[in-house]
């Protein structure tokens, strides 16, 4: 048999039956649609939780420090506690080294008190000097100004800016608003405690004046509520702090950014910092777990859909099986005028797997429907939620269907059709012409 003429058959077969064929296949739309939903809404809280991640430059970034968790376990264990490796220039170039690194930029915080401090308005400030005179290598965002840090100079986070006030502001008194502090001078007010020769403590302070060369936009990450100097003027200021000098090659850095020139090699490099002694984070780790979470419960809701579509299996089966019945003598004809029994097993089984496909389609097309209405009524919900949250939060609910969920919902919808009709099939290719042809 042909397969065009093969086509005609099954098709006016399931023209005959458009009842029946109609309720077999509601049952593979419902499953079929139940995947759909499902796998799209996890794959849908997956995006969003990947979103809420901030800073999209930082999943390229590594955070490199001294071993101190793996002394801590040495101790632990009834070992000699040593100070570990510390993080000398020549690790700085050794880092910097490894393929696909972009840049690995030494960092150091200010040990005083720090204040800054602009007209009658001040701010705690989280100083870092950082060995990079460019920072636009950290595949920052700036909200004005120039990625270049020179002496003197500094770039602050956006964030840093609204957390200006005046201390001797009465409650009668409308707060002062902060003017843009781009290329604008203000003062940096350090504070140590040193001991007076007698025993007592004494504040010291000291007053930097600086100018604010650049401004990062907000991105939900650590640049935002940081201002950042060069790292040479942050070791002297330290210096000043601990009564010595700064030696790199003995005392080293607290930590090492790590840039890398793609968020693919991040793990990779980050294991061949871990092996050489120090201690490496980076978000990917974290994100890596959150997207094994997310498979995992896309594995569940599939198989919660794929059930339904297990049920639809049987009324498949169900359904080509009184079709062999009150087929029998058809069957019988067609097999007396010339018909093999490969001929029959394929129409059973095309019939079967045509309902499997018909209810594919509906099923997709029932899912993507179901999904916009989620998104809409989601929204619509979450948009409420978010209102009364602190701090701005924008979590969301949707569902986000990826163009492979629906061929495979197709093409899953239609095996299971052609599998349930694999027995029917067999049945109906084996019956013998002349008992099926005396058939009632």
């Amino acid at each position: 048999m042909k397969p065009r003429e093969l086509i005609s058959l099954i098709l006016l077969n399931l023209n005959r039956r458009k009842g029946r064929v109609l309720l077999t296949a509601i049952g593979v739309v419902i499953g079929t649609a139940a995947v759909v939903v499902l796998v799209s809404l996890a794959q849908g809280l997956k995006q969003n939780a990947s979103a809420q991640f901030g800073n999209i430059a930082e999943m390229s970034q590594i955070s490199v420090y001294p071993d101190w968790e793996a002394q801590m376990m040495i101790e632990a264990e009834g070992g000699e506690y040593t100070s570990p490796p510390p993080i000398t220039p020549d690790v700085v170039e050794e880092i910097g080294a490894i393929p696909l690194v972009k840049a690995a930029i030494p960092r150091t915080g200010v040990y005083a008190m720090t204040i800054l401090k602009t007209g009658k308005l001040e701010a705690w400030a989280n100083v870092i000097g950082i060995g990079t005179d460019d920072l636009s290598v950290l595949g920052l965002e700036m909200a004005s100004g120039t990625y270049e840090l020179t002496k003197g100079t500094v770039i602050i986070g956006e964030e840093v800016l609204k957390n200006f006030y005046d201390p001797n502001q009465r409650a009668e008194q409308e707060p002062l608003a902060l003017s843009d502090l781009q290329d604008q001078h203000m003062t940096l007010e350090l504070t140590k405690w040193s001991e007076d020769g007698s025993g007592n403590y004494i504040e010291v302070k000291k007053a930097l004046k600086l100018r604010v060369a650049g401004i990062i936009r907000a991105s939900r990450s650590e640049w935002d509520y940081s201002v950042y100097m060069p790292l040479n003027e942050v070791l002297e200021i330290n210096a000043w702090v601990n009564g010595r000098r700064f030696d790199p090659k003995k005392d080293g850095y607290e930590m090492v950014t790590v840039v890398a020139e793609d968020r693919e090699s991040v793990l990779n490099i980050a294991s061949q910092i871990n092996d050489m002694g120090f201690m490496a984070y980076t978000p990917q780790e974290f994100i890596q777990g959150v997207n094994s979470f997310f498979v995992v419960l896309q594995v569940i809701f599939g198989g919660v859909g794929g059930i339904a579509l297990l049920v639809a299996a049987i009324g498949i089966a169900n359904t080509m099986t009184m079709a062999i019945l009150e087929r029998t003598r058809e069957i019988g004809l067609m097999k007396a005028v010339g018909a093999t029994n490969q001929d029959v097993l394929s129409i059973f089984l095309g019939e079967s797997a045509s309902i499997g496909f018909i209810g594919g389609i509906g099923g997709v097309l029932l899912g993507l429907l179901l999904g916009e209405l989620i998104n809409i009524f989601g929204s619509v919900y979450m948009a409420g939620q978010n209102s009364g949250m602190m701090g701005g939060g924008s979590a969301t609910l949707s569902v986000a269907t990826p163009p492979w969920l629906i061929l495979f919902a197709l093409a899953f919808s239609t095996l299971i059709g052609l599998i349930s009709g694999v027995y029917p099939a067999v049945q109906a290719a084996s019956l013998v012409p002349v008992q099926a042809l005396k058939n009632e």
